[in-house]
């Protein structure tokens, strides 16, 4: 039986706090749409990805070449639509998956593929609802209590005859899953047993839960490291300072093989450290002339790519910059921002202090940093 899946993946990522689509967010060294074709990849003989608008080259680029990626719509529906529309006519069932379920097993894929082959029209996986649901109106007071042992929590991927989605999606409703287009039809849909591993990964408390499902908390490997910089400010008042991944205008930079960022530097010895793959010296020091004069934001993406090949993905990083200018809390998220995007979207936390004119910091010579990582072998 020939088997298409389609991936709607335009969520934005918003309520995980994520800058980047929610597709592209990582969980365990790997981002949700890598994790969601995977698991997919056994089961089927064509997978279409819907992408957001624009980035589309970054979705091929990370999946390959036999994954089709199309432009996904503004909403859910649209993106299926979309994909539905490159399902080759041989594929006689397609599976619908949500990139945000990016756990989902291949198991639960077969499971729902085998009641398909048994002659069902339309197949979802659910849960059951181990709370009470009360229904509320528009004022927020309850109409209803619901009988919970009739409810289901429904899942992905959802599975269909290819003529039952192209007739669902010939209504042009919108919902949010596909099961309720085809639920309009009046066609039965068949309910098998979820799985909790295939939940919807929303907020950063979802997040948390999807990496122990996919660690294991008794086999998770986490290590720290710390990291130090310091650099005097230059003599040569043309010289641009460069900080956190930003340029400051109108401050005096500091003296250094590469632009002198004392935040990215220490945050890249804290890595380094935690990753047990040397130091800053060694891997972009003098001896490297290629690194001369390169940003933080560079040494940053180089530093993710070292920790990256030595098997570990990034948890957290902070950084406290010590000195009596610039003033950091007026730039702080910009300068979080930053970071972040050259290490792949990891959490990161800055934080500045002075030393009350103590030290070459606090005689305005310079700048200092401290960092600290905690980063998971994958």
């Amino acid at each position: 039986m020939s088997i298409a899946v389609i991936i709607p993946a335009g969520g934005s990522g918003e309520r995980l706090g994520a800058k980047v689509p929610k597709a592209l967010v990582q969980l365990g060294g790997r981002t949700l749409i890598e994790h969601a074709v995977a698991n997919m990849a056994p089961i089927a003989d064509q997978i279409i990805v819907a992408a957001p608008a624009g980035l589309e080259g970054k979705f091929q680029e990370l999946l390959g070449s036999e994954v089709t990626v199309v432009t996904g719509g503004i909403t859910r529906t649209e993106s299926v639509a979309a994909g539905l529309r490159l399902v080759s006519k041989d594929m006689k069932f397609v599976l619908v998956h949500d990139a945000a379920r990016a756990l989902a097993s291949t198991d639960l894929a077969r499971r729902v593929i085998k009641e398909l082959q048994s002659g069902a029209d339309a197949v979802i996986p659910g849960l059951k609802v181990s709370d009470t649901i009360k229904r509320v109106n528009l004022d927020s007071f309850v109409t209803k209590t619901p009988n919970r042992a009739k409810l289901r929590i429904a899942q992905t991927p959802q599975g269909f005859t290819r003529e039952t989605l192209v007739i669902a999606h010939k209504t042009q409703s919108e919902a949010t899953d596909d099961a309720a287009l085809v639920e309009e039809l009046e066609i039965p849909i068949k309910v098998i047993f979820g799985e909790d591993r295939a939940l919807k990964i929303t907020t950063p408390d979802d997040l948390i839960r999807a990496e122990r499902y996919l660690l294991g908390d008794e086999h998770r490997e986490m290590r720290v490291g710390i990291g130090t910089d310091a650099h005097a400010f230059s003599a040569d008042p043309s010289r641009p300072l460069a900080l956190a991944g930003l340029e400051w205008p109108g401050e005096v930079g500091v003296d250094g093989h590469s632009d002198g960022d004392v935040a990215a530097h220490a945050i890249c010895d804290a890595l380094l450290s935690a990753a047990q793959a040397g130091d800053l010296g060694s891997n972009f020091g003098t001896s490297r002339p290629e690194y001369a004069g390169a940003s933080g934001a560079k040494l940053l993406q180089e530093t993710l790519a070292i920790v990256h090949a030595a098997g570990y993905s990034i948890n957290n990083v902070a950084v406290q910059i010590v000195g009596n200018r610039p003033k950091i809390g007026p730039r702080r998220q910009e300068a979080i921002d930053a970071i972040s995007e050259a290490l792949g979207g990891a959490p990161v936390s800055i934080s500045a202090t002075t030393t009350d004119g103590l030290g070459f910091t606090g005689e305005g010579k310079g700048l200092s940093a401290i960092a600290t990582a905690l980063i998971t072998r994958n």
